[in-house]
């Protein structure tokens, strides 16, 4: 972010939203926290997360619209940090609210990425589908964004917060990952 300003936050957010355990909620503060130092300007941040939010989120919209719904189910159960349960819930939770899935989901941590898919799998309306990642992410990215920039200036205790909050996830990434690892080795051994 601090080379590439607005779109290197935009690079960032849109791989956060392709690989959820990358948390937007230390992203899009950090990204506030570089316009309040200059090295961009705050529409600069807002507009360049959106941005990438929405590129991401087309990518997971094209994940599910061209591998369909049992493939995608396979390849999930695969991957490590995604869950089929979690991806069953996105599913049940689209197909009940639609278009308002889309737009509120859109600021729920992890179901920010997993309701693209859905979206994809039932060929909701592609403009549709635009239209509304790029409002509910336009609102989640600029509360979380302003909230790195007005805390700027009181950089050291943003600094331990977020600190302490990325290792946090780091250590739950790696106890996910370790179970994940655990589970595939004793499917083939058993």
């Amino acid at each position: 972010m601090d080379r590439l300003g607005g779109v290197g936050a935009g690079a960032v957010i849109a791989a956060e939203n392709i690989f959820p355990p990358l948390p937007s909620e230390i992203i899009l503060p950090l990204a506030g926290l570089s316009a309040a130092r200059g090295e961009m300007s705050l529409a600069e941040a807002i507009v360049g997360t959106t941005v990438g939010s929405v590129v991401g989120a087309i990518v997971l919209y094209l994940v599910g619209a061209r591998l369909g719904r049992d493939r995608v189910h396979r390849m999930v159960a695969r991957l490590p940090f995604f869950s089929a349960d979690d991806l069953a819930k996105s599913e049940a939770w689209f197909r009940r609210y639609g278009s308002a899935a889309v737009l509120i989901g859109r600021m729920i941590p992890v179901v920010r990425s997993l309701v693209s898919v859905p979206a994809g799998i039932y060929r909701m309306p592609f403009v549709r589908f635009i239209a509304l990642t790029t409002a509910g992410s336009a609102v989640w990215n600029s509360l979380l964004v302003v909230a790195g920039f007005k805390l700027g200036n009181n950089w050291e205790a943003v600094s331990t917060w977020t600190s302490r909050y990325q290792y946090a996830v780091l250590a739950v990434a790696a106890v996910l990952l370790a179970v994940w690892l655990a589970r595939k080795v004793r499917s083939r051994a058993g």
